[in-house]
This record gives structure tokens, sequence and C-alpha cells, in this order.
């Protein structure tokens, strides 16, 4: 098999991943668990020639300078697909993740309901937070549609790499993407407070530097949406705070209670039939109770605020996790 044919196949077989790696026969992720594709192993040159086939000269010389390199690609009439690839102790190897043509809904996601009126906000920060492969993109990507949607802004995103394609409806929409239209998160971001936007997205707020500036913007009247990388969502207020020096923290903390629109912790669960997984929520929204135990710095006080604040929505991920039970 060619890499169409592997991709094709893929997407056949609703995976979520494609690994390829020499020394080791083809693998797909379908519902989260790993499969061996019934092919024979690949060696160091088919996967080399694989990863040269589907990248530009650009890509070519990062990849063999830095050993690793993020991009996408499309393959029209099949899908659009983020990959990295890496070297390895037994080689090359390539990770695919699929991404469907079809850009997700919030209902079809069966989000939570504040989703909506977060996406409503003029000015502030929305995080979504999980692990790796828990659908944050998807999350957001939804979120961002329903904006362009319903809303006549301006939205800019950085991203690394673009994933989904958004076409302008009530929005001018612009997305940039790292290594080929901006250096950085930092640099791009810095842009982005002079270039008008109304919604900036941040694939990931990764760095200090970034974290200030994307608390900036929302402080100075933009809607900002950006994706981190805890389990619950207080954890996400102690990632963020503990990325300055204990001179910055209170500041940062006060700063961060200010501008707070919600945060949602998302993980996958499998279903219940045994096919397909099923997301389970944790929800913050930012009330004045939320925000003064965030300004105090008594981040462990914010687990009874969830679990009582179901009147504004928010919600544990044990009670999202009975509910879907009862479900």
């Amino acid at each position: 098999m060619d890499i169409s044919e592997l991709l094709a196949f893929s997407v056949k077989n609703n995976a979520s991943d494609l690994h390829l790696s020499a020394g080791l026969p083809p693998m797909i992720r379908v519902h989260g668990d790993v499969r061996r594709v019934n092919l024979p192993p690949l060696d160091h040159k088919d996967v080399h020639g694989m990863i040269y086939d589907i990248m530009n000269d650009g890509q070519r010389k990062a990849f063999e300078e830095f050993l690793e390199i993020d991009f996408s690609f499309e393959i029209d009439g099949l899908a659009r697909f983020r990959v990295n690839a890496f070297q390895q102790a037994r080689g090359p190897s390539l990770a695919f993740r699929l991404i469907s043509d079809t850009l997700p809904t919030l209902d079809g996601l069966q989000a939570p309901a504040c989703l909506t009126s977060w996406a409503m906000q003029r000015a502030g920060l929305i995080l979504i937070t999980g692990p790796t492969g828990c659908g944050k993109s998807t999350l957001l990507a939804a979120l961002l549609q329903h904006i362009n949607a319903n809303l006549a802004g301006h939205i800019l995103t950085l991203e690394d790499p673009i994933e989904w394609l958004h076409a302008p409806l009530q929005c001018l929409i612009q997305q940039r993407e790292l290594g080929s239209d901006t250096p950085d998160f930092e640099s791009g971001l810095r842009a982005a407070l002079r270039e008008d936007p109304d919604v900036i997205l941040i694939g990931e707020l990764r760095d200090t530097t970034t974290i200030r500036l994307a608390l900036t913007a929302a402080e100075t009247g933009h809607l900002v949406l950006a994706t981190l990388h805890t389990a619950s969502a207080p954890q996400a207020i102690d990632r963020l705070v503990d990325a300055f020096p204990s001179s910055e923290k209170e500041g940062v903390r006060h700063l961060f209670a200010e501008c707070l629109v919600g945060v949602l912790a998302q993980t996958l669960c499998p279903h219940a039939s045994g096919t397909g997984r099923v997301a389970a929520h944790e929800v913050m929204v930012g009330t004045t109770a939320v925000r003064h135990l965030i300004r105090e710095g008594k981040v462990t006080q914010l687990y009874s605020q969830l679990q009582t604040g179901q009147s504004v929505g928010m919600q544990t991920l044990d009670q999202s996790l009975m509910r879907l039970c009862h479900q």
C-alpha cells in the first residue's frame, strides 16, 4: 500500500489516527485502541519515502535539521490530516490525525449548553482543557464555527498546524499556521493585537510569554479561545499561575480572575455499546464567587463551587459521568 491507500483504509475503518513506524506494520487507533493493520512491517526506506512524498521542500529541510516537524495536508475527496513526522530509534515515523471534512457543531458534539452563551461574549478568556486526544481541537472548532455563524466580527486564529479550514460566514476569519505564516505563538499573538481582531484563537498556551499576551488580549476587549493540557478545570488555574515567577503570581491571579469567562475540561469515555466514545465535561463558569477564590489563591475550594453551581451550568467530572451513566 502507498500512503494514499493507507490513509483511505484508515478513513474507511473510522480510525482517529494512523501510525507508520520503521520496523513495524502500520497501526490505526479506533475508538481509543491501537490496532495493527494486517500488512508486513515497513522498512526504513518505505517510511522515509512516505514522509518525503507528502512534504514540500521547506518541510523536508526543516525535518532534516530538527528531526521532527508538524504540518497538515489534504487529499481531495478523502480528508484532511494533521501530521507529525519524527525520528526514533528504529528510524523515521509518522503520526497522522484524521480531521473530518465536515466542520463539527456544538449540537452535534452534544456540548454543554454554557458554550453557546460563552461564544456570545465580547471579551474574556475561554479555556478548553483535557489530556491529549480528548477532542479539544474538535470542540474548539465547533465553538469557532458557532461564532462564525452568529456574530459579525473578525476572527483570527494561530494554529500549529491548521486543522479545520473555516470559510467566512458572518465573520471575516483568517487562519495563521506556525512555521509558514508566523514564526511562533508569541510573534503571532503580538501581531494579532494590531490586526483588529474581535476573537483570537490560540492553539495552545505553551509558555509564560504566550499566556501573558493571551491575558492581555482578553483584558483589552478581545474574546480569546485557547487550550491547555490539564485533567480538570481547577488545575488549569494552577497551571497558568505556576508558569510565572513568584513575584508575578498575585498579579496574574487578579488578571486571570477579571477576564475569565469559563473553563471546560473534557475527557472521552468508552460508550456503553462497546463502539465509539462519549465526552464527559467538567465546567467552571467565571462567577463572582469563582473569581474571588482565584484572586485569593484558594484553588482547592473551587471544586465545591463546581458541585453547587449547576444552576449556572457548572458541574464536576463525576457529576457529568453520573449523568452519562443514567442516560
